[in-house]
């Protein structure tokens, strides 16, 4: 593969004023600018622009994205448009859902009032309720995602060093985005993680041989039938 890393997202010479993209069909509503449970995606809260002393703690020491200082979230978006499924905005609040989650839930108002904040490349406040469809987006993709590519790796349209080039592919972008939000990756724990997950795959791959072989059962149905 090819190191995508010198294609930096953060290397944009213009600025970004809406966080809007352009989106194709597979796009949701919030992606596209438009208004969702009656609000819009990028509405501002009410108010002038919150000053140091009104931003709370964890707000002001939440460290990542820090790399991405001075980028412009067109840049942003589309780096991850060329390689993920996700845009700019569900990969930063999703990040930021996980990051805010408490035992009472996701502090979705808190996100959204300090979204410039708390990622560079993001210029607007958020509502909750577009914080909220953002992260659904990401979850939806996410399991869409998951299930073409296990189907791949289980329909024996690939040999198992076509499985393993495509693994490291996908592996090393996602460790670039983990280094992006300010991961410190170790060589020693990227290469047990890579170890981990070929012999993960090789079991899937296994193990879909011999189902393929054998019976398969109907997601809906859960009835078992002969291939």
């Amino acid at each position: 593969m090819n190191d995508d890393r010198t294609a930096d997202p953060a290397a944009s010479p213009t600025a970004d004023s809406d966080n809007r993209p352009e989106t194709d069909g597979d796009t949701t509503a919030a992606d596209q600018g438009e208004e969702v449970d009656g609000v819009s995606p990028d509405e501002s809260t009410e108010g002038e622009p919150a000053d140091d002393e009104s931003i709370p703690a964890d707000v002001r020491k939440y460290e990542r994205f820090k790399k991405m200082d001075g980028a412009a979230y067109d840049r942003v978006n589309g780096f991850l448009r060329d390689r993920t499924y996700i845009t700019a905005r569900e990969w930063a609040i999703a990040r930021l859902c996980a990051d805010f989650r408490t035992e009472t839930g996701v502090e979705m108002t808190k996100i959204g009032e300090n979204l410039p904040e708390l990622v560079p490349f993001m210029t607007d406040t958020y509502t909750p309720q577009a914080v909220n469809q953002a992260r659904s987006s990401f979850e939806d993709k996410v399991t869409k995602s998951g299930a073409t590519f296990l189907y791949g790796a289980m329909s024996g349209f690939f040999t198992a060093e076509e499985l393993d080039e495509l693994m490291y592919e996908v592996t090393e972008i996602a460790k670039f985005l983990l280094e992006v939000e300010g991961v410190d990756l170790a060589v020693a724990e990227e290469l047990d993680a890579e170890d981990r997950i070929s012999a993960v795959m090789r079991e899937v791959r296994t193990e879909s041989a011999k189902l393929r072989a054998e019976e398969v059962e109907c997601p809906h149905c859960g009835q078992t039938h002969d291939v």
